[in-house]
């Protein structure tokens, strides 16, 4: 690959980063168990301007294994535009789930999962780390968000 683009700034990057946010629909989910084995899945996700919300069954290795950590890393599915969020991590059963968190990822895709199985529950990812790049040249830099805070 040649590098042919400058480095973006702080800003841009943010920009950028929540661009993605709101128009994809798949992100990689990163957990580990208790003894430290990976796991790794793509779910879709919906992004409510403060935290990244995923449904999936709690009984499921992803769940547990982010109950039990209460940490996770989430990525896009792309090398060449890489973002990583770091972030703390709530689990809310369908029945305590706050209701405008279920409705607005029902009508992003036309799935419920309160009304799927009973094993579904939700997952909500406070960022406190997010890293942006495009390259080496863009390794600098790479934190736009330090402590939950925007770096620009």
């Amino acid at each position: 690959m040649t590098i042919t683009e400058p480095a973006r700034g702080a800003g841009e990057r943010k920009r950028n980063v929540l661009d993605r946010l709101e128009r994809e629909e798949d992100i990689w989910v990163a957990s580990a168990d208790g003894d430290g084995v990976p796991y790794l899945v793509p779910l879709w996700f919906l992004w409510d301007g403060e935290a990244v919300w995923l449904a999936t069954r709690l009984t499921n290795p992803t769940a547990r294994n982010l109950r039990a950590s209460r940490r996770a890393r989430l990525a896009f599915p792309s090398t060449r535009d890489v973002v990583l969020i770091d972030g703390g991590v709530e689990v809310f059963t369908a029945q305590d789930v706050p209701a405008a968190a279920a409705e607005a990822f029902a009508e992003r895709y036309g799935w419920e999962p309160r009304r799927d199985h009973a094993s579904y529950g939700y997952l909500r990812i406070l960022p406190r780390t997010v890293q942006a790049w495009r390259g080496e040249h863009e390794m600098p830099g790479r934190h736009v968000m330090r402590d939950g805070r925007w770096t620009d």
